[in-house]
C-alpha cells in the first residue's frame, strides 16, 4: 500500500492508494496556510496517520505533492506558493514524524505522473499535462522522465510569457500564459469587457460571473462571452504551439476546473492550434481531456514516491 498527499492552499488531502493506483480511502484537514510552518507539517503527518491506521497492509512509502519548488533529489521544499512553507526539508522532517520512507514533489508534476500512469496519458511516452484553474499549471514527460529541471524549478508553464495583457501576473511581470488562460484571467477580461461595453450578454444577468457561466454563453452564441473565450483560447494556443515545438510530444491534455468546458474547449483549440504550427505537414500532439482530475494528486503523489 502507498499513500499519496496532495498539499493545497485550501486542504490537506490524502489517499491510501493500492499498487494498481485506486483510491481505498481518502481522509484530509485544513491546511491553514499562513499557520507556523511547524503546525502545517504536524497536520500533514496527522492525515498520514489517519491513513496508516485504514490499511491492513504495511506502508511502503509516502509521496508529497505540493504547490511550489523542490529540490535536492524530491526532498527540499524551496517555496511554496500561498502557503507558508520554504527552506524546509519536507522529506526528514515528515520521515522523523512518520518513520515512513518520503518523497516530495511539485503537485503539477505528480498530477501529470498520475494522468502518464493510469490516466488520459497512459498509452503516451512523452506527454505534457496543463492544468487550467485558478492558475497555469502542468507537468512535462518526456521519454518516460519528469522535465524537473536543474534547480527543481522546470516546467512552470503558467509562467510561460505569450503576449501584454492589462494586469500582472502574481509572479510580478506581465503576460504569463495565466494571467490569459486561466479561470482568474478569463474572468478578469470578462468582467473588464463588461465594464467598458454596454453590448447586451446573458452574462449581466448573473451576480457572480463564473467561468462555466462564461463558457456555457459562449457555445450558445453570446458575443460577449464569445469575444472571452475566443481570446482565452488564442492565448492558450500560442503556448501549446511553443510547447509542440520545443517538445513534439506525442499528446497532451488538460485538466483543472476550466477543462469541464469539455470537448468545446478541445476543438476550439484544435481548430487554433492549426493555424499556428511551425509545420502543417507534421503530425503532433493529440490534444485532450484528463481524466483523474481531483484525485490526480493524490495519486500522482504516490506513485513518484514509488517510481523513486
Amino acid at each position: 500500500m502507498l499513500i499519496g498527499i496532495d498539499l493545497g492552499g485550501m486542504s490537506i488531502k490524502g489517499g491510501l492508494i493500492n499498487e494498481d493506483g485506486k483510491i481505498i480511502i481518502k481522509k484530509s484537514l485544513p491546511t491553514g496556510a499562513w499557520r507556523k510552518p511547524e503546525e502545517i507539517i504536524l497536520d500533514i503527518a496527522r492525515v498520514i496517520d489517519m491513513l496508516k491506521k485504514e490499511s491492513e497492509e504495511k506502508i511502503e512509502i509516502v509521496g508529497v505533492g505540493v504547490p511550489g519548488i523542490v529540490s535536492h533529489n524530491n526532498a527540499f521544499l524551496e517555496k511554496c506558493a500561498n502557503i507558508n512553507l520554504e527552506q524546509i526539508d519536507l522529506k526528514k522532517e515528515l520521515e522523523q514524524l512518520i518513520g515512513i520512507e518520503t518523497y516530495v514533489d511539485n503537485d503539477a508534476n505528480v498530477a501529470a505522473i498520475a494522468e502518464y500512469e493510469i490516466g488520459a496519458l497512459k498509452d503516451y511516452n512523452s506527454a505534457i499535462l496543463i492544468t487550467l484553474g485558478t492558475g497555469v499549471g502542468g507537468g512535462i514527460i518526456i521519454d518516460g522522465n519528469v522535465v524537473r529541471g536543474s534547480h527543481g524549478a522546470g516546467a512552470e508553464i503558467g509562467h510561460m510569457v505569450v503576449g501584454e495583457n492589462f494586469y500582472d501576473c502574481n509572479c510580478g511581470r506581465n503576460g504569463c500564459l495565466e494571467t490569459f488562460s486561466s479561470a482568474t484571467g478569463i474572468g478578469k477580461y470578462t468582467e473588464k469587457l463588461l465594464k467598458e461595453s454596454d453590448e447586451d450578454s446573458i452574462l449581466r444577468n448573473y451576480e457572480k460571473i463564473t467561468t462555466k457561466n462564461i463558457f456555457d454563453a459562449s457555445k450558445i452564441g453570446d458575443k460577449l462571452a464569445k469575444n472571452a473565450v475566443d481570446r482565452f483560447i488564442k492565448y492558450l494556443s500560442i503556448g501549446v504551439v511553443n510547447f509542440i515545438n520545443i517538445f513534439d510530444p506525442e499528446a497532451i491534455a488538460f485538466g483543472g476546473g476550466v477543462s469541464h468546458a469539455g470537448q468545446y474547449l478541445i476543438d476550439l483549440l484544435n481548430d487554433e492550434i492549426k493555424k499556428s504550427l511551425y509545420s502543417k505537414d507534421v503530425e503532433i500532439a493529440k490534444i485532450m481531456l484528463a481524466k483523474l482530475q481531483n484525485d490526480a494528486g493524490i495519486v500522482g503523489a504516490a506513485f513518484m514516491a514509488k517510481k523513486l
